[in-house]
């Protein structure tokens, strides 16, 4: 049977983390000691390695953290709780914006989290407990995967700011309707990462509030910190937002002075024509007693009444504005 365990390690206050998916160790967790178990969700053994190995976690919660669809939220059970979270998908090929899940289930001592795709900041922990940097407990756990989790989310804020930036850049020296398609990609993005980062927010919130034995002042004070990051990306987010659609409405404004410029010329040319029209239509119908018709210089007389025409017409344009 394949293992579900993607890394495992032994938290130490000595900051000697010790790594328990070795061939010699199996890992789970043990009495007194803080343990962090990463496990892969594709894994069909994923379920049954939690209801076999975690005690003191009933069927609705194993269901809370193994279900597809989950917004991010935390759930207090009494000094547990489980945690779901988001973080950007920096996977090859993928979208940054379609963030992935990890979800954790926490105590004193036991750190459970899950995952179905990589996700770049549990590397990132997983980097630092190596260095011996790594988180001592469970407090220090969590607020150091959320601040984590911010990082990578940082640089999504500001490349969306650029490329806003760029845009309204461009349309001061021209307006390339082509650039509305780049708007609408940006507005995309901005919605879908504020649809994750509010509930986030809510979730940092309610863990800075929760009474947990494991989170001690600094680690509040720190959530704190991460509280109001997350407050200021969805602030950025919907100035992103606002600015693509004033950078929308001026691409159609834009459009719509070069089709009124359009229509007006038109316009003109109808109107200059229409009593042109008029008078060659008349002229034209096929009955007896028409003007000039014996008259070999009818024609050219006739083409001068009306260049005429479209002389005084002009003149009477001009008098009153109309071009």
């Amino acid at each position: 049977m394949k293992s579900p365990i993607i890394t495992a390690y032994q938290l130490s206050p000595q900051e000697t983390n010790q790594p328990l998916n070795s061939h010699n160790t199996k890992p789970t967790f043990k009495p007194n000691t803080t343990t962090w178990i990463h496990l892969d969700l594709k894994n069909q053994n994923a379920i049954k390695w939690i209801e076999n190995e975690v005690t003191g976690i009933d069927s609705s919660t194993v269901e809370a953290i193994t279900d597809d669809e989950i917004r991010p939220r935390v759930t207090e059970l009494g000094d547990a709780a489980i945690i779901i979270l988001h973080g950007p998908n920096l996977n090859p090929g993928q979208e940054t914006e379609d963030m992935v899940s990890v979800r954790l289930w926490i105590d004193q001592t036991r750190i459970l989290s899950l995952q179905r795709r990589q996700l770049k900041s549990i590397e990132d922990i997983e980097k630092k407990i190596k260095a011996g940097k790594g988180p001592k407990n469970s407090g220090q756990f969590i607020t150091l995967l959320i601040a984590k989790l911010c990082e990578r989310t940082e640089p999504l804020i500001t490349e969306l700011e650029e490329m806003i930036n760029d845009v309204e850049e461009t349309i001061l020296e021209t307006s390339n309707m082509a650039l509305r398609a780049d708007v609408v990609n940006i507005r995309k993005k901005a919605i879908i990462l504020k649809r994750y980062l509010t509930p986030q927010k809510d979730a940092v919130g309610h863990l800075r509030m929760a009474d947990l034995d494991w989170l001690d002042a600094n680690h509040k004070r720190v959530l704190q910190e991460e509280y109001n990051r997350i407050q200021r990306f969805i602030e950025d987010l919907d100035a992103i937002r606002e600015r693509a659609q004033i950078v929308k409405d001026e691409l159609s404004n834009h459009l719509a002075d070069k089709l009124n410029s359009k229509m007006y010329f038109l316009s003109i040319v109808t109107s200059i024509f229409l009593p042109l029209g008029f008078l060659t239509g008349l002229l034209g119908v096929n009955v007896g007693g028409i003007p000039g018709s014996q008259n070999n210089y009818a024609f050219f007389i006739f083409c001068g009444i009306l260049s005429a025409i479209v002389i005084l017409q002009i003149i009477i344009f001009n008098k009153f504005k109309w071009f």
